[in-house]
């Protein structure tokens, strides 16, 4: 066995996407260094398309710590969104409201800010990696091991350890059964997602409820569309041509009064929901953050804001435990964190529910959701219930 290159950082951190960039500028702003490593070359997390709409705070977090001001020049604020139903629409005024925002900000180019910022900060970041694990987890000096891009071994002793390492956390594993609590919600559907060459449809994000299913039109620059509708989690992408998806989705929206604006399909794909909660986001001197800890359905726009919350929370209680040479305040960040969890567990579930049509749905049932769909934006207080929910919840101690 070839010996490993021993070193020592405060903070080793495995997972370099947004949590994990995030949490290491923060950490830097306070004078605590780190390492963070993936396995993803950067250049592929650049080109994988996810969701993009950022919550006030998480937008104020990226331009008041100074990654990029870009968020705001490049992106796209919305105030409100529409709920279409019932053969109407009616408009959710997040400014009329709770006086927010949002912003319409590819989590593509959240990454690349951080990236970027990292990078001219001198931070220590190693994509490309293999091999990666930890281990000592309950003592002082937990470690990461890893094979760099270069095919050098590496030993990394640290005070603390972070999985920010996505859904298929390695790091949530090495978390003893008895030692943890899983929460788990299978849903019977998923969301066809299609990039389309085309202007855009509508001024606003449109959540669309009809009897055929669900569908969501949003956006992502004056020429590249991001559309979903619901579908079967098995449905075979390559069984739909461009031809077939543009009259699923004219006929969801039409039954509600919308024509879209179609284009070439540049990219299509399926994605599958599940909520997730693993209690509490520490181990020993091992914390979570992000999606390792927990997912939401996308209904709600809350994956990458909850991550973005979570790594802010966690910086604070970071500084706190090494000041102390004390992992009491990990449990600290985990009562923290998980309070806004499960309030965005709710919001998700409870938008999927209200908006989705389940596969064994009946007449009556459909009709429930229009009546729920109306109770809420025919009523100052449930609207405002959903504002705030979206927009996301001021950060509190």
């Amino acid at each position: 066995m070839s010996s490993r290159i021993q070193s020592r950082t405060r903070i080793a951190i495995v997972g370099a996407g947004p949590a994990g960039l995030m949490l290491s500028h923060l950490l830097a702003q306070a004078g605590i260094d780190s390492v963070a490593v993936d396995v993803r070359g950067r250049r592929e997390i650049e080109q994988t398309h996810r969701a993009g709409i950022l919550e006030q705070d998480s937008v104020d977090l990226l331009v008041d710590t100074g990654v990029s001001d870009r968020v705001r020049s490049d992106g796209y604020q919305h105030d409100g969104i529409e709920l279409a139903f019932g053969g109407g629409s009616h408009r959710i005024d997040f400014q009329g409201l709770v006086g927010a925002a949002t912003q319409l900000y590819p989590q593509t180019d959240v990454f690349i800010d951080l990236a970027d910022a990292r990078q001219r900060d001198g931070g220590d970041v190693r994509f490309g990696v293999a091999d990666v694990s930890v281990d000592d987890l309950t003592t002082d000096s937990p470690v990461l091991r890893f094979t760099d891009s270069a095919g050098t071994a590496h030993e990394i002793r640290a005070d603390f350890l972070v999985g920010a390492d996505g859904s298929r956390s390695l790091c949530r594993h090495e978390v003893p059964a008895d030692r943890r609590s899983q929460y788990f919600r299978e849903y019977p559907f998923a969301w066809f997602g299609i990039l389309a060459e085309a202007p855009p449809s509508a001024p606003e994000l449109i959540y669309n409820h009809s009897p055929r299913g669900f569908a969501l039109i949003s956006q992502r620059t004056e020429t590249l569309q991001r559309m979903y509708f619901q579908c079967d989690p098995a449905e075979n992408v390559d069984a739909w041509t461009d031809d077939r998806i543009w009259a699923e989705l004219q006929s969801r929206v039409g039954a509600n009064g919308y024509t879209l604006a179609e284009g070439p399909i540049t990219g299509k794909s399926v994605l599958p929901f599940r909520s997730f909660v693993q209690e509490p986001m520490y181990y020993g001197r091992l914390v979570l953050a992000g999606d390792a800890a927990h997912t939401v359905p996308p209904t709600g726009a809350k994956g990458l804001n909850l991550a973005l919350a979570d790594v802010r929370v966690l910086a604070e209680e970071l500084e706190r435990a090494l000041a102390a040479n004390d992992s009491a305040p990990l449990a600290t960040y985990s009562e923290r964190a998980l309070r806004r969890v499960w309030k965005a567990q709710h919001f998700s579930y409870w938008m999927t529910t209200m908006l989705h049509t389940l596969p064994e749905a009946t007449p009556f049932d459909l009709r429930r959701q229009e009546g729920e769909l109306a109770a809420v934006t025919g009523s100052t207080a449930g609207a405002t219930f959903l504002a705030e929910a979206y927009t996301g919840w001021p950060q509190r101690k």
